[in-house]
């Protein structure tokens, strides 16, 4: 059991409350293992109609994402500490998505890469003005997962796609007006959602009393300021190639479009390809699970690429932002390339329940 997340049941409510502020509660391999575990407690416990993941009050970050340096430092080794940390996000990842009871998730604050698999895959997803997410493993090489190749294409038009291989940041209500999150409200009302879910009696059926108290709370979203841009995102983004997205982007003439592929000529050239490629088979998939499986045989071997060491070194390490990326274009990552992250495991296959 972790000491970095508390879990309780109050009132038939489970609580994951993330107690890890000095790292922005990334997710390590014992807070996982711990919410894994009372998520399989949770799901078949009568006693228990909904679950809230939340994390400590005046901490500014929900949940900064997972514990990268670990997974540098493991995958210049044998990668063994990093398979096992995946290997245990994952099926935590699987198990919030499959839960047979709502799952309210409070993104009040910094939310990446870990922190959205945590918080995405639940039924009830709560925004503020404080909200970040992102999803910016493109930019240390890794790539975006906790079911990024599952969520992401699934957004409307071509939103995952740009999200993926960008890395764009969505702030406050537009995480709403993405669809990210289900519901925005005010940081300000938080305390007051927490206060009615304590007074509630959710054994009369939890989703109903759930979705009533957040109607009473939840402000209009306005459209996301990414709609100016959306004609260029769902035209440049959709095509097939990486090469392709950028030659399209570069033709448009726009500013944004320009400022998008100065953004993408920063990424992991082989990072953006492994990306698009996930998101365009995870939108293909017809189970959770199975896009999980994939995402796993990415990590598997992505935590030993040249690009994800020198991305954490440079962006994390040494912090001089600039990482020598191999190749240095996306015109010489092959297809051959590629497809060896998306080869099957065989014996080392992520596998789900029984």
């Amino acid at each position: 059991m972790s000491n970095e997340v508390s879990v309780s049941v109050r009132r038939g409510v489970g609580r994951i409350t993330l107690t890890r502020p000095k790292a922005l509660h990334a997710l390590n391999a014992p807070m996982c293992e711990t919410i894994l575990a009372a998520l399989e407690r949770w799901a078949d416990d009568p006693t228990v109609y909904l679950v809230m993941i939340d994390h400590e009050a005046d901490t500014r970050g929900f949940c900064a994402g997972g514990d990268i340096r670990m997974l540098a430092e493991s995958g210049a080794g044998d990668a063994s500490e990093a398979r096992a940390f995946f290997n245990v996000e994952y099926r935590m990842n699987a198990a919030l998505k499959t839960f047979p009871k709502p799952v309210l998730a409070v993104m009040d604050g910094v939310t990446m890469g870990g922190g959205v698999g945590l918080s995405v895959h639940g039924s009830h997803r709560v925004a503020t003005e404080r909200t970040l997410f992102a999803m910016p493993e493109t930019g240390i090489g890794l790539f975006p997962d906790v079911g990024g190749g599952w969520f992401l294409p699934r957004l409307s038009g071509e939103l995952g796609t740009w999200l993926a291989l960008t890395g764009a940041r969505l702030k406050g209500s537009d995480v709403a007006a993405a669809r990210v999150a289900t519901h925005y409200l005010p940081s300000e009302l938080i305390a007051n959602l927490k206060k009615q879910i304590d007074a509630a009696d959710f054994s009369v059926g939890a989703a109903e009393m759930l979705n009533e108290i957040l109607r009473g709370l939840t402000h209009a979203v306005p459209p996301g300021s990414f709609e100016a841009h959306r004609d260029v995102i769902d035209t440049c983004f959709a095509k097939d190639t990486a090469e392709e997205i950028v030659a399209a982007l570069e033709a448009n003439g726009d500013d944004w479009a320009a400022e998008q592929v100065a953004t993408l000529r920063t990424k992991s050239p082989e990072t953006v390809k492994v990306a698009l490629r996930q998101v365009r088979e995870g939108g293909k998939m017809a189970t959770f699970e199975d896009n999980m499986r994939m995402e796993y045989r990415i990590g598997w071997r992505k935590v030993q690429s040249h690009d994800f060491l020198e991305g954490v070194r440079a962006v994390i390490i040494d912090k001089d932002n600039d990482p020598k990326w191999r190749p240095s274009r996306l015109e010489d990552v092959s297809d051959e390339d590629i497809a060896k992250y998306f080869e099957p495991l065989g014996p080392d296959e992520l596998t789900f329940g029984d």
